[in-house]
């Protein structure tokens, strides 16, 4: 529960991040601030840990499909056809 946690809290962070960026270009154009690259380097960033908390739950488990229509793992054993030999 606590990895859903993060990654909402880090998408969050991501998108206030794009906003400020946004904010920082209208309000500094014309001048040489660097306010928003340094916005958009932090979303970079914060981006770059979403996809590694998101794949970190898809590798473990702890995130996955609980869709209705998806079945899941087949358990048991599947069977593959057998070739037989032509005469």
């Amino acid at each position: 529960m606590w990895l859903k946690a993060v990654i909402v809290i880090l998408f969050v962070a991501v998108v206030a991040s794009l906003s400020s960026g946004l904010v920082f270009l209208l309000k500094d154009s014309g001048s040489e601030s660097k306010r928003t690259l340094y916005a958009l380097g932090i979303r970079v960033c914060l981006a770059a840990l979403l996809l590694v908390c998101i794949l970190y739950g898809l590798a473990t488990g702890q995130l996955g499909s609980s869709a209705p229509w998806d079945a899941g793992p087949v358990s048991g054993n599947i069977s593959t056809p057998q070739s037989t030999p032509d005469h």
